[in-house]
C-alpha cells in the first residue's frame, strides 16, 4: 500500500492579492478576495459572468418596462404578478452582478475598476427598481 501526500501549496497561477492602492485593498476586503488567479480561464469566466448579469438585467427591463405595461391591461391579474416578478429579477440580477464583479477582482482583470463602477451604476438602477416594485407590492396590499 502506498501513501500519498497531500500538497498544501497553491497552483502556480494562484497568488496572494497584491497590496495595491488603498481603494484596491478596500474592494478586495469588501469582496473577500484574498488571492488572485491569473489565467485565461478566469478572465473568460469574468467576462461570462458580466454577460450573464447583463442578460438578466436586460430581461428584467424587458419584462418590467415592456411586457408588464402591455400585459396589465390585457390580463387583469398580471398587475398582481408584476411586482413579485420584478423583485425576483432584481435579486437575481444583483446576485449575478456581485458574482461577476468578484470574478473580475479574483482574476485581477485590468478593467476591474471600470467594471466595478459600471456595476455600481447598475446596482443604483436595480435599487430604484426594487424600491418601486416593493412600493407597488405594498400599495396593492
Amino acid at each position: 500500500m502506498s501513501s500519498t501526500s497531500i500538497s498544501t501549496t497553491r497552483p502556480e497561477h494562484v497568488e496572494e492579492a497584491p497590496a495595491g492602492s488603498r481603494a484596491d485593498r478596500f474592494m478586495r476586503r469588501l469582496l473577500r478576495v484574498r488571492t488572485i488567479e491569473k489565467s485565461v480561464k478566469n478572465e473568460r469566466e469574468a467576462h461570462r459572468g458580466f454577460q450573464i448579469s447583463m442578460v438578466v438585467s436586460g430581461v428584467r427591463c424587458l419584462i418590467t418596462y415592456l411586457l408588464v405595461p402591455i400585459l396589465v391591461p390585457v390580463l387583469g391579474f398580471a398587475g398582481v404578478l408584476a411586482a413579485p416578478i420584478g423583485i425576483l429579477l432584481c435579486v437575481v440580477a444583483a446576485v449575478n452582478g456581485v458574482i461577476s464583479v468578484r470574478r473580475f477582482w479574483t482574476s485581477d482583470h485590468r478593467a476591474k475598476w471600470m467594471y466595478t463602477w459600471f456595476i455600481a451604476v447598475v446596482f443604483v438602477v436595480l435599487a430604484i427598481a426594487l424600491a418601486t416594485d416593493i412600493a407597488r407590492l405594498l400599495g396593492a396590499a
